[in-house]
């Protein structure tokens, strides 16, 4: 089976795991601090605070930046449930605005829905693709927003040679199917200074100096085990995000199949293919569903990312959400994301690009 996704784990992430449990410190230490530094350093910002996932990354960026009961923030329905979850951790409430022809939040509609109560706009760059930042500072300045970024699925990608992270506040995730993992993790990474301290306190029980707390917190760290992973796979990330783009670049030029609506890339922007997700029109001689089962009775994994959009989802029905957006609706029924990840092989290739074509 040729997966959906696979992590690549070395020899180098084996043996800076091991100095670490050799050093006995496993919990957040100087890898974790080491680990900040190089990735604040890559992404063009100041600060990075490293967390337990990508999901407390979000919930802690919304609480630094004092987001709390009755606030509004603006954010895409079409994308996975954590990003419109830590609004909801806050208290506050996810306004949807419907997807543009990029996957991502359409800025055209964005101010239609601000309000007295609007605080922020939680942007998510899905698939490795950056949203339309230039716009959407635009209109967050102009109304005095707070500007968090979901880059949980954009390591490296970047628009006009700056990097998703850090236009606003950037919420990154390290889970094993991401660009770069580090088993399970996140990281906040930030400009200001106040927001980073506030990170901090945040996730280590509001804790500067030990046993002595000046806020609520949570215990949301990150270990050094961890770090230690993500260390190593930074320094690969670059290679790892060309061999995506490349085999992106392959099936774009290879792929032939009517109906099969192929992802494009805008100039100046860096696509670092996260996933690679076709669109099956209905020009399509077979369904989605169909094509699934080819896939996968001869070896190819695939997945539907996502099959519903969060305001259909069960927890977000019961708070009331009614929404019905054209365009997010359209794609929940005809995107398939096929394997794209580091690891394939030119034979995987091609035997990708065959079965699509000879549908």
């Amino acid at each position: 089976m040729i997966p959906i996704s696979k992590p690549i784990l070395g020899e180098e992430e084996k043996e800076a795991v091991l100095k670490v449990l050799e050093s006995g410190i496993l919990a957040q230490g100087p890898k974790v601090a080491e680990f900040e530094k190089r990735f604040a350093e890559y992404i063009g910002v100041k600060y990075a605070v490293a967390t337990s996932s990508g999901t407390t990354a979000l919930h802690l960026a919304l609480l630094a930046h004092e987001i709390k009961n009755g606030d509004e923030v603006i954010t895409s329905p079409f994308t996975f449930i954590a990003s419109a979850n830590a609004i909801l951790y806050c208290g506050a409430k996810p306004i949807f605005v419907d997807t543009g022809e990029d996957f991502n939040i359409n800025p055209d509609l964005i101010e239609k829905k601000i309000t007295q109560k609007t605080k922020a706009i939680l942007v998510i760059h899905l698939y490795g693709y950056p949203a339309k930042m230039p716009k959407i500072i635009r209109i967050a300045k102009k109304h005095n927003l707070i500007v968090i970024e979901d880059a949980c699925q954009a390591h490296g990608a970047s628009l006009n040679g700056k990097k998703v992270g850090s236009f606003g506040t950037g919420c990154f995730s390290f889970y094993p199917t991401k660009n770069m993992t580090t088993g399970e993790g996140g990281m906040i990474t930030t400009n200001n200074e106040k927001i980073a301290e506030k990170a901090q306190l945040l996730r280590n029980h509001g804790m500067k100096i030990r046993y002595y707390h000046d806020i609520l917190g949570f215990n949301f760290r990150m270990t050094d085990i961890a770090a230690a992973i993500g260390l190593e796979q930074l320094k690969k990330l670059e290679k790892f995000n060309k061999k995506r783009i490349s085999n992106a670049n392959y099936f774009n030029n290879n792929i032939k199949t009517k109906g099969i609506i192929l992802p494009s890339v805008a100039k100046s922007y860096y696509h670092v293919f996260h996933q690679y997700t076709i669109r099956i029109s209905n020009e399509s001689s077979k369904s989605r569903e169909e094509i699934i089962k080819i896939l996968s009775n001869n070896g190819i994994g695939s997945a539907i990312y996502y099959p519903l959009p969060v305001y259909g989802q069960k927890p977000y029905i019961k708070l009331g959400y009614k929404n019905r957006f054209s365009v997010t609706e359209k794609y929940t029924k005809e995107v398939l994301s096929i394997p794209v990840h580091p690891s394939l092989t030119q034979r995987d290739l091609k035997k990708i690009v065959s079965v699509l074509n000879n549908l």
